[in-house]
């Protein structure tokens, strides 16, 4: 015999509250305290309480979604994109919302999971990545008014929710820390140039190094989001042609790393003749050469943040979008390992 489906109901008579408290407490409403809501999560996780989304939907016009649009790019999907998407779900799970991924391919217009979402309303909001200056998705989903949220700016920034990492920041003290190292020949593995955050870091380094009268030289034929295989052949290519280079900026753990064998394999000494510095979202390049300097990007509280600006662009439009600008620091260099 099938077990009955827990509803709020079941949770009322096993906690004692009444069924409005119950469904307040687990949509979070402030007027709950919190140990009643404590109460009430609890025994929903025990009875395995699931809200039927297809009544909310009824009943609210809602569903109780939010996607994130992702790439299924093999080479995109990093450490980056793993932290981010567990600290969105994270994030969610107390909440009625729940976390679905909406991936498009590379050969696929980045318009289209976009315009699904919207057109089917199987989300109650977007959170999108790899944003452009002038991205069409960003115009797309202004004009029709449905709730977003951007991991980057966008040239309307200002009328959206956004967060983002300041990746001119990045630019200049990569530049500045590699200049006070005596470093005056520049290479930097530019992330896609389509993407904002590349332009913000090719202006912040090249801003750095003008006002020395030098020059930024960025890497010809592949990105930091190519294969990495890619990545170091076109890196040890140029190392061996061309002008002597002093120093790499890379954006990521992986272009880093890419850059740290490319280097080796020419015969370099990293921290001798060449200088690396890169951005990473967890501290792992100092186990990998302790010699990369590194600005580290917090990832996880991007997530949080993203997470609570879908909320707050779904359920209260009213209010000014949240936006927040990460600053870049320098990390410390470690003196010990273990």
């Amino acid at each position: 015999m099938t077990a009955k489906r827990p509803t709020l109901k079941t949770i009322s008579e096993l906690s004692g509250f009444a069924v409005p408290t119950v469904s307040r407490a687990l949509k979070d409403a402030p007027d709950i305290g919190e140990k009643t809501k404590q109460t009430v999560r609890r025994i929903a996780a025990e009875v395995g309480y699931v809200p039927n989304r297809a009544g909310v939907r009824l009943r609210t016009g809602k569903t109780n979604v939010i996607s994130i649009v992702l790439s299924t790019e093999v080479d995109s999907i990093d450490d980056h994109t793993g932290r981010l998407i567990a600290s969105i779900a994270q994030t969610l799970r107390t909440t009625p919302y729940h976390m679905i991924v909406t991936p498009y391919t590379k050969n696929e217009d980045r318009l289209d999971p976009v315009r699904y979402i919207v057109e089917t309303r199987s989300a109650d909001a977007i959170i999108m990545n790899q944003i452009e200056h002038e991205d069409p998705r960003i115009s797309y989903l202004m004009e029709r008014n449905f709730p977003f949220v951007t991991y980057g700016r966008t040239r309307w920034c200002r009328e959206h929710a956004y967060f983002d990492f300041d990746n001119r920041a990045f630019g200049e003290i990569a530049a500045n820390r590699l200049l006070r190292n005596g470093r005056r020949a520049f290479l930097l593995i530019a992330p896609p140039r389509d993407q904002s955050y590349s332009l913000h870091m090719i202006d912040g380094a090249k801003a750095a190094l003008s006002a020395k009268g030098l020059e930024l030289e960025i890497l010809k034929g592949v990105d930091s989001h190519a294969p990495n295989a890619l990545m170091r052949a076109g890196l040890a290519e140029r190392l061996v042609s061309g002008p002597p280079v002093d120093a790499i900026v890379a954006p990521s753990t992986i272009s880093a790393i890419a850059a740290v064998a490319a280097l080796e394999h020419v015969g370099l000494t990293l921290g001798k003749e060449i200088d690396v510095f890169a951005k990473e979202s967890a501290p792992l390049l100092c186990f990998f050469r302790r010699e990369v300097m590194t600005v580290h990007e917090d990832v996880i509280s991007a997530g949080e943040f993203l997470a609570k600006a879908g909320i707050r662009a779904i359920e209260r439009p009213d209010l000014a979008p949240m936006q927040a600008l990460e600053v870049a620091r320098e990390s410390r260099p470690a003196e010990s390992l273990f």
